[in-house]
Formats: structure tokens, C-alpha cells, sequence
């Protein structure tokens, strides 16, 4: 292996591997490699986003999302087709255009030319495809780019129109004249999914008004609305039949008026203060004249607030009341006003009383704009929401002001322009939704979700409510509805395909669009001479992207055979907000053609938004720009950080920069170092041993040490447990597996391992034992984090595959062919995922590791406490544990019991056996309040009481059986009783601490004597020449001398290095510190600096190793061995010639390997021996 840098620069790496797949066509190898095995399909779909824009984050994670599950799929056998899609039509382009040609009526593109207007369209809807390519890219996600669809396309619209054919023929389709929300600044209605998508809070005038009686002077009824606007167009009111309604005398006002009893609130709102109000005040405010329920006011007349229609043809059925169940008295006076151009209950009421008629035209003073229109002259050219004043004050004027108030509510907002909607009556094209409403949601059942609240939840009771959907849109950039109808409607053709519409018109056309077809006519079958033309709407784009499955393919012109071999969709992904959209129209549409859900699995991602809680703002800049993110942490930080968050259960995301900084601090850079940490010491072992290290398997089964069976098995459980949740969808399960074990791998085996895999503890061949072991699982970990974070695997993938046998296969196109095998495969990306091996699965060893980190965890805690600094040894660690295995007691006194010294730096461990626990620890008992609160009631405090009071022993006892009787109440220990341990031994010398759940104590003996302080200040001089070495940049194997300096009368370091020599030379390979004073007059100092030392300031100095002499040599023979290199030194005597006289100086006598052999040798330092 290649040596690696200290540091990695992500991103920039990331950029380079981005470079390598472009270059060596890795994306499109891979899915080679997955044909010619003849890998069967995983069938994806994509909703195809508007290319107006440019991504964001919310993009991000569902392209992320997508990635990482496709990738899984091709990595276990599976092949997908990934095409890149283009949402090109409707509202979001049309807008854009309208604020661009300042567009503000429908008039102004029939005189500029529909074929002008879509040639504008079709000019930016691909405008920022580069841009969208290079990100997506750049964030690792591959996708075909070449091969994409777009709306737009002939072939995807050709396939658009099918859909809609098989709907009329299936008699699904009608036309209605419906009330819709409709966005005034697109000037065309939306579907009420389209109005889910996007309320806000708003405040709106709230008028209470009068509608004198005819026939009863001075009376008056009163309504009650929040859209003044609609009051022109008010031609009845309406009433419940069975609400209780009075005349009252307002006595303030003086004046009379018919409401709901239940509502007198509306008039006098003291009453809705239950503080404030008294029964008896109600005498001051009104008196009750007379009592009536709704049905007896049905038919009466009242005079309108506007006179605006009252000469209409059938204003006869005009002003009265009528009455309807769906009136309520939460809200309001009890009386409705109605206008049915505005209202989808008014105009189903107004219908259903012949109020108004089937066909006719509606009182509708407002055109597709939302202007005012010259019917009603004071606010003509006005939009609605702004014509509220005026009409408030015309009201006040006409002395029909009862109240005037503000009201807070939640409003439905066009989810594209950004402005309120209106609800206004429409001739639209609609999908029988109602009539197959239970087969939806029928098949809604047959699908899996991810998280599955999101399916039985907002999805079940949207379904289950859900309304015919307008399909169509009086717009001009779309899919033409391919209906041509003769003028009297009587005669009425849908077309299926552009074969059909050549054969039926004479005329074969290239292209689809507005523009061109409705120059196309169609001769009368009826009645010859004639034509049909084509109707005027064009689809709505949500059904053009519900009928993405099969327009994709052309279907059913084209590749039937493969679509209906992948149908329905094994997995498709998007966010929160698609349940009113995608997912609903998918599933229309795949119900009325197939009778199938589009889709058997899906992830709902939920809203990414600014680090504020507020929804992510171009405008407001509350949220980094995501390249920026991207070059400056790299791509699998953010992916890796966006799906290990609660937004893969559907929750909402603050995006937090820092996360990101986080998921590189946390898991990358330990992971990095760790990898060139391996790479060190497969270096140092091969230049040691001579010998070039093959992996092996057998020697990794084969492995003895604790450790290495744990992390091993560790591994395996890892493998096994993302295949599992994989499976099953659960990214948010899977990613806090991989950052856990990443940990353990780096926090635990590495640190445990440290000194093994330098060969400083057992020598070469402990060394390659632990090496073999850690290579295994670097690689399988590799591969298994590949479709999570597809750079950094890469990375070690192409330093770990060279060690491979079959790596020499690569060479001549070996590595992009199959079959495909570590080492001989170019990327990572072209292996197939490991399988768990069910005979390196060792429960025993991951429970045993458990409990040495708990141990560890705590005994460090308890360090803390008191104080202690970990390079200063204590004397005993205790342990008690609470019903512990065999295995774990074993293990802890055993093989383990090294390695729980060695973290905690302390000379004895002592694990308590059960029958000695009551020594040093008291078992307390308490109940569990939430779930015996129901079950003992009033006998909660004396259980308490009981149970707190135990006795240790009488504790004991009471877990061994299981529980125990109280007043007749039989309580598990199990479930109903919460148990913990607490040290009690005696002394200052213990500190102590209990885990959370109370069922580990480790104690520390704090004792702190000579030895002890000693010790300590060893570890404090070796941490000081580890960072020397550091410091100047060496290697693992690089060795030095070190000396040390004290200042006169002060030898806390000699002292310290004369009790530990053991100690020092097993650390530095001999390299024992030595005063400063006995080095050669020629070493060389590499790096030197000051260290602190049990409280004194020493230099501390490392050198190149250096010959030493004997006391007494001339200046000369001291140069000739200054040049000497102690490494080559074989014990034979040397022969220089100085001033012509030959000298001959022996090894061991006259000069030896270093300065600790010379004075080992020369007995100068009595502590050397």
C-alpha cells in the first residue's frame, strides 16, 4: 500500500474520484456488468423535478435517499435503470414566463401567439440541467444523464394521452363545472391536493351583515363571512333545518335580528368570555322577540346587499333562504351567505334548491385573474383581496355593518406564485376519483412505507376523503387534452395516440403541443361537412408526472414487455409533501388503468428547513448554499449527515452547518486515521519481516485474541443487521449502526490494539495476527459503506485492493469484467455487498467487549471525579456487576482483563463474586410509577414506603423470585420494579460511580503514594516525546535517543525513568531516557522542547541515534564515529588512521551502539543495569 498523507482533504479527493468514474465510465460499467450477468431489474422510478431551478437541500435528500437504496440494490444482485427525468410543463414555467413578458391576462398570449409563448417555455425549461448534473454528480448520486426523459417529449406525451384515452373509455372521465381553488396569478384552477401544498397563517376581515326581511319590517337575518369580496355576488343565504334560530331586539343597536341561538356570541363576544360574562347581563345587551327552527325560514325573501344581479333571467329564484345540513354553529352567526361562483357548497346548495341551473352561467363578477369585472363598477380592475375595503365601506355606507373584526386562520396559498388562492366555479375536466376511491384505497394496503404512520395517517385519510380531480388547465404550455368535440358537445372524440390522429384527421404530426394541435380538425362522423375541434384546456403537469411510469417508456407503444414485467415499481422516494401530490396521483392513475398500486416500498423523507426552524428562503439567505457545503466538507459528510436525522422517519430537519463539520470530525477523520494507521504498520511489518502481506482468511478465522474475535464478530453483526433493515427500508436504523460501529472500530479495537499492531507487544507475528484481522474488516466495512458514502470507500477500496491476489487480474480491462472480486474489480462500486458469515457471529464476545467499555467508561468518570489524570496509575479497579453471564465473569478475569488495566492504568482489577457484593454495594428498589400507578392507586405511597425500606438481602431475594405480594397485589420484578446498585463501602480513599441503569458499579482505590506518583510522571515524560516525535514528523518505526534535562538539585524525571526502565524500553525500542549530560558532543537533536514533569519544567530532547564513545578519544576518532551508522555496527573491531598512526577500536570498549549500551556497559547510571 501506497503511503498516505496525515491529512485528507475530503472534498478535494472526492473531486478526484468524481474525475476517475467520468473518465473510466464507472457508472455505466457497472450497470454493464449487471446485464451481462442478466441481473434481474429493480425497478425505480423517479419524480421528475423542474429543471427552472436550481437543487436545494430538499433535493438533496431525496436524491440521496434514492442513491444510496439503488445502489444497495445493484450491490446485491439487482439491476436498475436510473434515468434522469424533467418536469417541463405547466405553472412553474408559465409563470416564470408571465413575470418575464410582464403577462398579467390570458388575452396577452392569444395576441403575442400560443406558438410564440411555448417556443418562450420551451426555451427555459432545460435551463439549468447542467447545473442540476453537475451537483447531482458532484453529491455521488448516479444517474443516467444522456438517456433522460423530459414532459415535454412527443413520446412521453404521446403515452400521456393513452392514459387519459383508457380513463374515457373506462367511462372515468367528465366534464363539470365545479368549484376549485384557483390561483388568481396563474389564472387557472389547481386540484385540492394543489391547495394542501402550501397554507399560511393570515389575518382576514371577519364582517357580520344585515339582509333586511321582506315582509318583516325592521327585521333583519345576519351572516357572517371572511371574504367580503364574495358579497356582490350573494344571491341566497342559508340555514341549518333543525338549528334552533331567534329573533332578537339588540338593545344597544336598537335594532332586530334573526341568527342561530347557539351563536349570539358573533354579536355580543363578552359572552365568549366565560370570565367575564354573567347570565344576568344577557338582559342589558338583548331580549329574545320570537324562536324558530331552520325549516320554517326556508322561502323567505330578503333584500340583496347589491343590486348588481338583481335583473338576471332567473333572478326570480334569487334571495331567499334555503337550508342544508353542512351549516354549523362552531362558527359564525348560523346563516351562510351564498355564492355559488365562490363556493363549493353554495353552488351544491344553490344547484340542488334551482336557485341556479346546470349549464347556465353563474353570477361571477371576477374574471381568471381575479379582477373585478365591470359588473360591479366601484372596484372594477380591482383584485379581490384588495377590493375588500372598498366593499367594507360601500357596506358601512348601505348601514348593512352589523361587526367589522380581524381573524387569524390558516389559507390556502398557490403553491407556485405564492399568493392566496380563491375558490371559484370552472369548467374543468375531471377523473372519477370518487367512483374508484375504495380500489385505491385498497391498493394503497398492497404497498410498504417508510415510516409507515405517514401510509395509515395523512395518506389513508386523504384517500379515504379524496374528490374527482380536475385534470384539466386553461393554460397553454402542456399537454393538450386530446379531446375534439363538435360545438354543441353532442359529438365527442378522444384521441390515444398520434396513429389515431392521423388516421382520424389526415394530418401526422411531430410534435404535441397547444399550438400545433389545435390547428388539427377532425370531420363529423355526425354530421358530415362539419368538424370537431380540439377542446381548449391542457393537462394539469401533476397528471403528466402520475402518468411518469409509463410515459418514461412510451409505454404502451414501446418496451411493453419490460414494463409490465417491473410494474408495479419496486421502490420509489420523495418528500412529505408528495403524499397530496406524487404518490396520490400515481396511485389514481395505476387504480384506473391496472387496478395496482405504481409501487410496492417507499421512503417519505421529511422537510430539510433553515437552521431557524423556518422554511429554507433564497430570499431571507437563512441556509448555505449547498455547493459551497459540498466543497468544504464533501458529499458523504452531507449525505451521511442528512440520512442519519430524524427527516428519514418523515420529521423535519434544522440544517445545522456544524452538523456536517461534525459527521467529518466524528466519523471520517477517526476512520482516516485509523486506515493510515493500518497502512503504518503493514509498512513497518513487511519492511521488518521481510515478507509481503497477503490477506488471508483462514488466519482471520483462526484469531485467538479476545479483541480480534470481537471485532470480527462485531463485523458480522454489522453485515447482518444492514441487510436486515435494508430490506425493510430503515435507513434510520442502518445509519446510526455504521457511525456506532466506525466507533468501535476507531474509540475501541484500534486503541485496545495500539501497541500489538506496532509489533511492540508480542512481537511480528501478534502484529500480523491483529493486521490480518483489521484488513478483513476495513474491507468488509468498505464495501458495506459504499452505497452510504460512495467517495471515502472508493478511496480505501483502491489502497486496499492492491493487497489482494486477484489484484494482478485487473490489468488489460481484468477489472471491469466479470466475474467480480475484490482486488481485481476497479471499483468498489462494481463488488457485490458481503454476506454475514453465521460462524464468526460470536454473542459471547460482543457481550463480554460490553462490558469492558462499561467498565472503562466508568472507571474513567470516576478518574474525573477525583481528578486524576489518566497518565497517573491507580492502584485497584472493583467491579460489581449486577447477574452477570459465566462468559462475562471469565472473560473479565481473563483475556480481558489486560486490556481494562492497560485503559484504566491501573495495577489490579477486581471483579466482586456475588456472594461478596453485599460488601460493597446496597441493592434499593423502587416501584415503577408509571405502570403500577393505575394498578395500586391510594397504596402507591405505602408500597413506596415498603419497597424503598428493603434490606440488601431482602432486595436480593426479592429479584430472585421474581417479585413479591403486597396487600394482595402480586408485582413483577420484571416489569413493575426499578432496581439499582450503589457502592456502600467505607473509606476516602474509594470513589465510585453506577451506570444509569444501576446494574454496574466500578470503584477506584485513590490511593496516591511514591509509586505510584512515579509511574505517573513516566507516563507524563512519555506523552512529552510522543509529541517530539510528532512534532519532527516521524514514522512509526523511525528510532531516536532521548535525553533529558533537570534543573540543579532536582531529579523528578531521573527518578521517575529509575523505577519504570521496563517501561521505557518496551515503548521506544530500547530507547531508555537518559540525562542529557552523557550525550555524545556529536548528536544530532531532532526536536527538543520543555515539559512539564510532576510539576517540574524539564528538556526533554530526541536525536538521531548516535555511536558513543569512550571518555578520553581524540577530536578525530570522535568525527570518524560521529559518521558512523549505529544500525550497521556488527561487533567487529574498526581501524582509522590519525596523523599516520594506525588505531583500532573495539565495540564495547571503545565505542558502542548507543548511549544507553555505553553507560549500561560503563555502570555510570546506577539504575541501568
Amino acid at each position: 500500500m501506497a503511503s498516505l498523507p496525515p491529512t485528507l482533504d475530503f472534498a478535494k479527493t472526492e473531486e478526484e474520484i468524481c474525475s476517475k468514474w467520468s473518465t473510466e465510465s464507472t457508472f455505466k460499467t457497472q450497470d454493464a456488468l449487471g446485464v451481462e450477468r442478466g441481473d434481474k431489474e429493480y425497478t425505480f422510478y423517479d419524480g421528475p423535478p423542474f429543471a427552472t431551478g436550481l437543487p436545494h437541500y430538499g433535493h438533496i435528500l431525496a436524491g440521496t435517499i434514492k442513491d444510496v437504496v439503488t445502489r444497495y440494490a445493484v450491490m446485491t444482485g439487482r439491476r436498475v435503470i436510473r434515468r434522469a427525468g424533467w418536469d417541463c410543463h405547466g405553472l412553474p414555467v408559465e409563470y416564470e414566463i408571465d413575470q418575464k413578458l410582464g403577462i398579467t391576462h390570458r388575452d396577452q398570449v392569444l395576441e403575442m401567439g400560443v406558438d410564440k409563448y411555448n417556443e418562450t417555455c420551451r426555451g427555459i425549461v432545460t435551463r439549468y440541467t447542467k447545473e442540476w448534473e453537475r451537483t447531482v454528480t458532484r453529491l455521488g448520486r448516479w444517474v443516467d444523464f444522456e438517456n433522460d426523459y423530459k414532459t415535454m417529449d412527443p413520446t412521453f406525451m404521446e403515452s400521456v394521452w393513452w392514459v387519459f384515452k383508457e380513463l374515457f373509455n373506462k367511462d372515468l372521465v367528465y366534464q363539470g363545472y365545479k368549484v376549485m381553488p384557483f390561483s388568481t396569478a396563474c389564472g387557472t384552477p389547481l386540484s385540492n391536493f394543489e391547495a394542501g401544498l402550501n397554507y399560511k397563517d393570515v389575518s382576514d376581515p371577519a364582517v357580520v351583515v344585515s339582509f333586511p326581511v321582506v315582509g318583516m319590517e325592521g327585521v333583519s337575518f345576519v351572516a357572517w363571512t371572511t371574504t367580503p369580496w364574495t358579497l356582490p355576488s350573494n344571491i341566497a343565504l342559508c340555514v341549518h333545518p333543525t338549528m334552533e334560530y331567534i329573533q332578537i331586539l339588540d338593545k344597544k343597536a336598537d335594532k332586530r335580528y334573526i341568527l342561530s341561538k347557539s351563536r349570539l356570541g358573533q354579536l355580543f363576544p363578552i359572552m365568549n368570555n366565560k370570565k367575564k360574562w354573567k347570565p344576568k347581563m344577557a338582559d342589558e345587551l338583548y331580549a329574545i322577540e320570537e324562536t324558530f327552527v331552520g325549516s320554517d325560514l326556508v322561502g323567505k325573501k330578503y333584500q340583496p346587499m347589491f343590486d348588481y344581479f338583481v335583473n338576471d333571467e332567473d333572478a326570480g329564484e334569487y334571495f331567499r333562504i334555503l337550508s342544508d345540513t353542512y351549516v354549523t354553529d362552531d362558527a359564525g352567526t348560523g346563516i351562510v351567505h351564498q355564492a355559488p361562483a365562490f363556493g363549493e357548497d353554495d353552488y351544491r346548495v344553490c344547484l340542488a334548491h334551482g336557485v341556479i341551473q346546470k349549464g347556465k352561467d353563474l353570477p361571477c363578477p371576477v374574471d381568471s385573474n381575479g379582477m373585478f369585472t365591470e359588473m360591479v363598477p366601484e372596484v372594477k380592475g380591482l383584485h379581490v383581496k384588495k377590493a375588500d375595503d372598498t366593499l367594507i365601506a360601500l357596506i358601512k355606507e348601505k348601514g348593512r355593518m352589523v361587526h367589522k373584526d380581524q381573524l387569524q386562520h390558516s389559507y390556502p396559498f398557490c403553491w407556485r406564485s405564492d399568493t392566496p388562492l380563491i375558490y371559484k366555479a370552472v369548467p374543468s375536466w375531471f377523473v372519477k376519483v370518487e367512483e374508484i376511491r375504495d380500489k385505491i384505497v385498497e391498493n394503497n394496503k398492497k404497498t410498504y412505507w417508510v415510516p409507515n404512520q405517514v401510509k395509515e395517517g395523512r395518506f389513508h385519510s386523504w384517500l379515504t376523503d379524496a374528490r374527482d380531480w380536475a385534470v384539466s388547465r386553461n393554460r397553454f404550455w402542456g399537454t393538450p387534452i386530446p379531446i375534439w368535440c363538435s360545438e354543441s358537445m353532442d359529438e365527442v372524440v378522444c384521441i390515444g395516440s398520434v396513429d389515431e390522429l392521423a388516421e382520424l384527421s389526415g394530418v401526422r404530426v411531430t410534435d404535441l403541443h397547444k399550438d400545433v394541435v389545435d390547428e388539427i380538425t377532425i370531420p363529423s362522423k355526425k354530421n358530415p361537412g362539419t368538424v370537431l375541434r380540439r377542446v381548449d384546456e391542457v393537462f394539469d403537469c401533476w397528471f403528466e408526472s402520475g402518468s411518469m411510469p409509463y410515459a418514461q417508456k412510451h409505454y404502451p407503444f414501446e418496451n411493453k414487455e419490460s414494463f409490465e414485467d417491473g410494474f408495479p415499481a419496486d421502490f420509489i422516494a420523495e418528500g412529505l409533501d408528495q403524499t397530496r401530490g406524487w404518490f396520490y396521483t400515481l396511485m389514481v392513475l395505476s387504480t384506473a388503468l391496472f387496478d395496482k398500486p405504481a409501487f410496492k416500498n417507499l421512503i417519505v423523507n421529511g422537510l430539510v428547513l433553515a437552521g431557524d426552524g423556518k422554511k429554507m428562503s433564497k430570499r431571507l439567505k437563512n441556509y448555505p448554499d449547498p455547493n459551497l457545503v459540498i466543497d468544504k466538507y464533501g458529499a458523504d459528510a452531507l449525505r451521511m449527515y442528512l440520512i442519519n436525522s430524524p427527516v428519514v422517519r418523515a420529521e423535519s430537519l434544522k440544517f445545522q452547518e456544524p452538523g456536517v463539520l461534525g459527521v467529518v470530525k466524528e466519523v471520517f477523520l477517526p476512520l482516516y486515521n485509523a486506515f493510515r494507521f493500518f497502512s503504518q504498520n503493514l509498512e513497518r511489518l513487511e519492511a521488518n519481516t521481510g515478507t509481503k502481506f497477503v490477506p488471508s482468511k483462514d488466519k482471520v478465522s483462526a484469531a485467538t485474541n479476545p479483541t480480534d474475535v470481537w471485532i470480527s464478530a462485531a463485523t458480522q453483526g454489522l453485515i447482518k443487521f444492514v441487510h436486515e433493515e435494508m430490506t425493510a427500508y430503515r435507513l434510520y436504523t442502518v445509519m446510526p449502526a455504521l457511525v456506532s460501529f466506525v466507533t468501535q472500530l476507531t474509540n475501541w479495537y484500534v486503541r485496545l490494539n495500539r501497541d500489538r499492531l506496532k509489533g511492540l507487544e508480542g512481537g511480528e507475528s501478534e502484529s500480523e495476527a491483529g493486521l490480518q484481522v483489521m484488513y478483513d474488516v476495513l474491507l468488509d466495512v468498505t464495501i458495506l459503506m459504499a452505497p452510504f458514502t460512495p467517495f471515502i470507500t472508493e478511496y480505501f477500496y483502491q489502497h486496499l485492493r492492491k493487497l489482494q491476489p486477484s489484484y494482478a487480474d485487473a490489468a488489460n480491462g481484468g477489472g471491469s469484467s466479470n466475474p467480480v472480486m475484490p482486488g481485481k474489480s476497479d471499483s468498489v462500486h462494481f463488488l457485490t455487498l458481503p454476506a454475514y458469515d453465521d460462524g464468526r457471529l460470536n454473542a459471547d464476545a460482543v457481550e463480554a467487549m460490553e462490558a469492558l467499555q462499561v467498565i472503562v467508561e466508568s472507571g474513567r468518570y470516576v478518574r474525573e471525579k477525583r481528578n486524576i489524570s489518566l497518565r497517573t496509575p491507580v492502584k485497584c479497579v472493583t467491579v460489581i456487576l449486577r447477574n452477570p453471564s459465566a462468559n462475562v465473569i471469565e472473560s473479565l478475569n481473563g483475556p480481558l482483563k489486560g486490556y481494562i488495566l492497560s485503559e484504566l492504568n491501573a495495577w489490579d482489577l477486581v471483579i466482586v463474586p456475588k456472594e461478596e457484593e453485599h460488601e460493597w454495594v446496597t441493592l434499593s428498589l423502587t416501584p415503577n410509577f408509571n405502570l403500577l400507578g393505575r394498578k395500586l392507586g391510594k397504596k402507591m405511597k405505602d408500597f413506596k414506603t415498603h419497597v424503598t425500606s428493603m434490606s440488601h438481602a431482602d432486595a436480593v431475594a426479592c429479584l430472585e423470585n421474581g417479585g413479591l405480594d403486597f396487600e394482595g397485589l402480586a408485582i413483577s420484578a420484571k416489569d413493575e420494579l426499578v432496581s439499582k446498585l450503589a457502592f456502600s463501602k467505607e473509606g476516602e480513599h474509594w470513589e465510585s460511580t453506577s451506570t444509569p441503569e444501576g446494574d454496574v458499579v466500578v470503584a477506584v482505590d485513590c490511593t496516591q503514594d511514591e509509586a505510584i506518583l512515579s509511574a505517573g510522571r513516566s507516563r507524563e515524560l512519555i506523552n512529552a516525546i510522543q509529541q517530539l516525535r510528532k512534532a519532527a514528523g516521524l514514522d512509526l518505526s523511525d528510532a531516536v535517543e532521548v535525553f533529558f534535562e533537570e534543573s540543579a538539585g532536582i531529579n523528578v524525571v531521573e527518578s521517575a525513568v529509575s523505577n519504570n526502565t521496563n517501561l521505557f524500553e518496551a515503548k521506544f525500542q530500547g530507547a531508555i531516557p537518559v540525562p542529557k549530560k552523557f550525550a555524545p558532543s556529536w548528536s544530532v537533536v531532532l526536536r527538543s522542547d520543555s515539559a512539564d514533569i510532576g510539576g517540574s519544567k524539564v528538556e526533554v530532547s530526541i536525536c538521531r541515534p548516535a555511536v558513543a564513545g569512550r571518555c578520553g578519544l581524540s577530536d578525530e576518532v570522535g568525527y570518524f564515529l560521529s559518521t558512523l551508522e549505529p544500525s550497521n555496527l556488527d561487533g567487529s573491531a574498526l581501524s582509522i588512521t590519525v596523523d599516520g598512526k594506525d588505531i583500532s577500536l573495539s565495540q564495547g570498549e571503545d565505542f558502542w551502539v548507543n548511549t544507553v549500551a555505553k553507560l549500561r556497559a560503563t555502570k555510570a547510571i546506577s539504575w541501568l543495569e
